[in-house]
């Protein structure tokens, strides 16, 4: 999926190094954990949802607006490469715990 985005992004003929100025962007969301667990996991699970993702991209596309298009890969992109590292949707309880597991948990 994490090629996939990479790819959508080369068929919108964007130049690649936005993918990577952008692709870390999701990433602001821990910001909330400023606020608590709860504010965090809520800010981070916007940020990193595929189906938010999803849902940008294509009313990018039924707009048409190409930044909608572009955020919506990235988001996506940005969220199948966390899920291959392990880190998944936050829980209340904490930044380690997902619905994945517990983060660096052997």
């Amino acid at each position: 999926m994490f090629g996939m985005s990479i790819y959508l992004l080369s068929e919108l003929h964007v130049e690649w190094w936005w993918y990577f100025i952008l692709v870390l962007g999701p990433d602001i969301g821990m910001l909330g954990y400023l606020g608590g667990n709860k504010i965090g996991a809520v800010t981070y699970n916007l940020l990193h949802h595929k189906g938010i993702a999803l849902a940008i991209f294509v009313a990018g596309c039924l707009m048409p607006d190409h930044w909608m298009q572009i955020i919506g890969i990235t988001l996506f992109g940005h969220s199948s490469m966390d899920r291959f590292f392990g880190y998944g949707l936050k829980t209340g309880e904490g930044f380690k715990y997902t619905h994945l597991g517990i983060i660096g948990k052997n």
